[in-house]
């Protein structure tokens, strides 16, 4: 198996160079974001086919990782990339801030996402190599179908929300968004629950939920989208955080 994931790095290192290369004349980084979800999607497709185990349940976990992996990498490039002229927010201001060393560093800001995209596709990696078929296969299939719907849903109640010119400058509280703050953030999370129950809880399959709760309330998720949402919306995303969870869904609660 190790030999089998330092193939998988070693390839989207080098998927991750060229785009990296082709962003120093485009000046804009925000496909690196894309190119770690289809990197995934592409992993997913590719370890069944080099790994041993039960040929359905590679089949299972090579299908719903490269749906999810394209889903979101779909998502991302209609969001972020397609019909938008400039750099996303967060790479502007770090190029900024990082000034003549911009290039060098976005060097590894790519490099780093093909890791972790490889540090991800362990869990199915690891789901593929499961037991014999079982119950715990059709409930993860059922996890990662409810969870895939919920992201996909909640993806598509902001965009119709974010396209409607009457809403600028307002919080969206609707659909999903009225019982959690971060409802794509909290499907996207549970769809890791999926390997774990397909993998019988083998150690390398919770890497998926645990590392995503971390890189979500910690690195690049919900601080940085709260930060945003603070600075054009003010006070009214403050009485939002008053009354609606900022991940697990729930009722919101009465201002005072």
């Amino acid at each position: 198996m190790t030999a089998v994931v330092v193939a998988a790095w070693g390839a989207l290192a080098l998927v991750m160079a060229v785009l990296w290369r082709r962003q120093l004349t485009t000046r804009d980084a925000t496909s690196v974001d894309a190119a770690w979800a289809t990197g995934l999607a592409l992993l997913a497709l590719l370890y069944p086919w080099w790994v041993e185990g039960d040929l359905a349940r590679r089949a299972l976990v090579g299908a719903a990782g490269a749906i999810w992996g394209a889903r979101l990498a779909w998502y991302l490039v209609t969001d972020r990339v397609i019909g938008h002229a400039q750099e996303d927010g967060r790479y502007r201001a770090l190029r900024a801030h990082w000034g003549e060393s911009a290039s060098a560093r976005f060097f590894v800001v790519y490099q780093a996402q093909a890791a972790v995209a490889v540090l991800f596709s362990l869990p199915m990696l690891a789901a593929m190599r499961g037991g014999a078929r079982g119950a715990l296969d059709v409930a993860g299939a059922v996890v990662w179908a409810i969870a895939v719907v919920g992201e996909t849903v909640a993806d598509r109640q902001l965009a119709r929300f974010r396209a409607d010119p009457a809403n600028r400058g307002q919080v969206m509280r609707r659909g999903l968004w009225k019982y959690s703050r971060h409802p794509n953030y909290f499907f996207e999370w549970t769809h890791w629950w999926a390997y774990v129950l397909i993998g019988r809880g083998a150690p390398l399959t919770w890497i998926g939920p645990v590392l995503m709760l971390a890189f979500l309330f910690r690195v690049s998720g919900i601080p940085y989208t709260e930060l945003q949402a603070l600075k054009s919306r003010g006070d009214r995303y403050r009485a939002y955080q008053r009354t609606t969870n900022a991940f697990f869904p729930w009722f919101p609660r009465r201002q005072a």
